[in-house]
């Protein structure tokens, strides 16, 4: 019996909590009844108890944010000398957030936009926010919230109908551009009627961004995992499909993710981690960063009234570009997880992430101070 003391000892040691069930049977044969142990729970079952477990304890933190909150950000030694601070935090969604103008949000003088899945939503903000139209990315209109009676969470689009990447207003705030599927479907808001299609793309549409011209057509820029930008010429009062009237050349080697126009510049984000500027004019390629970022440059933003290009990356860095050399001035990592949206005023930017978060920054001294002390577009300065 030391032998089998030993050996039970030695088991214990290696499998802690079966020490108690193993001293039942000490006297072999004697005991008239053996306590069975219970089964160990496979992996898969430990794994489904953690998600359980994990996913409560988010949907209790989710409840616990009633509202959102904007915390300020304590400025640490580093950060006192950096061009770039991180001021502010806005938290309190509880998924990715997508842009920070649901996938995309516009708004007018009286009117919001927000887009989720194949539906596009107009909330008026004259009367608490009410939806008073739902729009569908195949062209039909409903009066009021069409979602509203299904409480269903899941995600899901309708047969014959599309995701839509991203809307567009243009200046006057009259059509509404909305890229679904190849196409970007036109919508006339004095009527809330589709009145045609931009088309050519052989790809999905990610991204657009709606300027005018000087006889006060709309010139629309859609960029598409085809690798192209094109330029769209519409008139007021088009109907049906319309064809590009130029196509940028030469394309990005990878789909094309974000779009910003400054003046007569236009600057082109792709999944090939580059960055390219082009002159609406002349319809040139000026100049192109192949390795702007070491990923997906999924954002761009430009600062109005002075020289200064913002990029963003799949990977949080944010980097920011003098707009007439595209030199760098610097970068930083913005956030954990993809950048996917940033927008800019006079003395703020705004960055929105996947990691739930909008942040707010401010240049230190202001960016046209520290664009005039870069004498060298080669010289980057770590912000």
């Amino acid at each position: 019996m030391e032998t089998s003391g030993s050996s039970v000892r030695d088991y214990s040691a290696l499998s802690p909590g079966f020490s108690s069930k193993m001293g039942s049977i000490s006297n072999g044969s004697r005991s008239s009844s053996v306590e069975r142990r219970a089964p160990e729970p496979s992996p898969l079952s430990r794994r489904k108890t953690y998600d359980k477990a994990h996913a409560a304890a988010e949907r209790a933190k989710v409840k616990e944010i009633k509202q959102g909150v904007i915390n300020p950000v304590p400025a640490t030694k580093s950060s006192r000398s950096a061009t770039l601070q991180c001021v502010h935090v806005a938290e309190g969604h509880s998924k990715a957030v997508l842009c920070n103008n649901v996938v995309s949000v516009r708004y007018s003088s009286s009117l919001v936009f927000t887009v989720s899945t194949s539906y596009i939503k107009v909330w008026d903000i004259r009367d608490s926010a009410k939806c008073i139209r739902t729009l569908t990315s195949s062209g039909q209109v409903t009066v009021g919230d069409v979602s509203a009676s299904n409480t269903s969470r899941t995600v899901t689009i309708p047969a014959g109908e599309n995701q839509i990447n991203q809307i567009a207003l243009n200046p006057s705030g009259t059509v509404l551009y909305a890229a679904a599927g190849n196409s970007v479907r036109v919508w006339d808001l004095r009527r809330f009627a589709s009145t045609g299609k931009l088309i050519g793309h052989l790809g999905p549409v990610m991204c657009l961004t709606v300027d005018q011209s000087g006889n006060n057509q709309d010139l629309a820029i859609t960029g598409s995992k085809d690798h192209y930008i094109k330029l769209f010429d519409v008139t007021e009062g088009s109907l049906g499909s319309i064809g590009p009237t130029h196509n940028f050349e030469p394309p990005h080697y990878d789909g094309i993710e974000s779009l910003v126009v400054q003046g007569d510049i236009l600057f082109s984000g792709s999944r090939d981690n580059g960055i390219k500027k082009w002159d609406l004019d002349r319809k040139d390629l000026l100049q192109q960063v192949p390795n702007a970022h070491r990923d997906w440059v999924c954002a761009l933003g430009v600062v109005p009234g002075s020289p200064a290009l913002l990029s963003g990356c799949r990977g949080g860095v944010l980097k920011l570009w003098h707009t007439d050399t595209l030199g760098t001035l610097g970068e930083l990592k913005g956030h954990e997880s993809p950048i996917n949206g940033i927008s800019t005023n006079s003395s703020h930017l705004f960055t929105a992430s996947d990691d739930r978060t909008v942040k707010i920054w401010r240049a230190r001294g202001g960016l046209d101070s520290t664009l005039e002390t870069v004498d060298n577009a080669d010289e980057v300065a770590s912000i």
